[in-house]
């Protein structure tokens, strides 16, 4: 609407200063709501985000869930869950013969490095550190044992020193090791067979041991036994006199006598001959 001003001859514009600002007030509105969108970011679980301004890492890190940001700060999520990277290799032994190990590495990130992970090394870090650090623990690892010992007995004792080579160089970098897992070795056939081959002779030889020990024990409880009753009847022989077998016979011939059956009485021919009474 407009109104004239009969004194100063001119035409005044009563709505048109309110509608620019009106307009202009839904302009700063629509900024501020785009603003606020752009200011509100979200990190998954099992992540953990990283902020950066114009490229630059700023150092600040964000926890699962909901935050309210700088809307010019970009946010960098990465995986803070545990891994595993499966790695299969021909690795050499002591003696230069090559084998087939698989391996097993699971990790995860350490929240705390987060910010200096992505700066250093960025968001491939499994491709670019964890990977070829894996490869070269293993060679170095196997290197030091006989193809034999890493077939049969001292897997265990490997994987302990991969472990411990990678926990020394990964933490360093911001990442942690949970565990190394060796999940198969394969040798060469003609090496397996000949180490299958003494293994069995060895378990033959330990059976074979164990049965002579066997034997040398029950061929030592029987001289025992016989010992014991050799001296049972040398106690015995020492204790028997003529005297006392006569004595004894007279006890008998006398028992015999009292009985009330008929009875046949032969006396022996020697001069302690004892009558030797029998019954009818």
């Amino acid at each position: 609407m407009t109104i004239l001003d009969s004194q100063r001859g001119r035409v005044i514009d009563v709505n048109g200063g309110g509608m620019v600002r009106l307009i202009a007030l839904g302009i700063i509105g629509l900024v501020l709501i785009i603003l606020l969108f752009n200011s509100i970011t979200r990190v998954g679980t099992g992540h953990v985000g990283v902020l950066t301004l114009f490229g630059r890492v700023t150092g600040e890190t964000l926890g699962e869930g909901m935050h309210l940001v700088n809307p010019l700060k970009t946010n960098n999520e990465l995986s803070i869950q545990t891994q595993s990277v499966k790695e299969s290799a021909s690795v050499p032994s002591s003696e230069g013969l090559m084998m087939s190990l698989d391996t097993s590495l699971i990790y995860h990130l350490n929240p705390d490095r987060a910010a200096d992970v992505f700066q250093k090394t960025g968001a491939d870090y499994e491709n670019k550190v964890v990977e070829p650090m894996l490869r070269a623990a293993i060679r170095e690892a196997t290197a030091s044992h006989t193809a034999n010992a890493l077939y049969t007995g001292e897997r265990e004792m490997v994987a302990k020193q991969i472990l411990d080579q990678l926990t020394t160089q990964l933490n360093q970098r911001g990442i942690t090791v949970e565990n190394v897992l060796l999940r198969d070795i394969q040798l060469p056939s003609t090496l397996k067979s000949s180490i299958e081959s003494k293994q069995q002779a060895e378990q033959e030889a330990l059976a074979m041991n164990f049965r002579l020990q066997k034997e040398t024990q029950e061929a030592q409880r029987k001289r025992i036994e016989a010992q014991g009753i050799r001296d049972f009847q040398q106690i015995v022989a020492q204790g028997i006199s003529p005297q006392l077998l006569e004595w004894k016979g007279i006890e008998a011939t006398e028992l015999l006598a009292k009985s009330s059956n008929s009875k046949v009485v032969v006396i022996g021919n020697n001069k302690n001959g004892l009558p030797l009474i029998l019954g009818q």
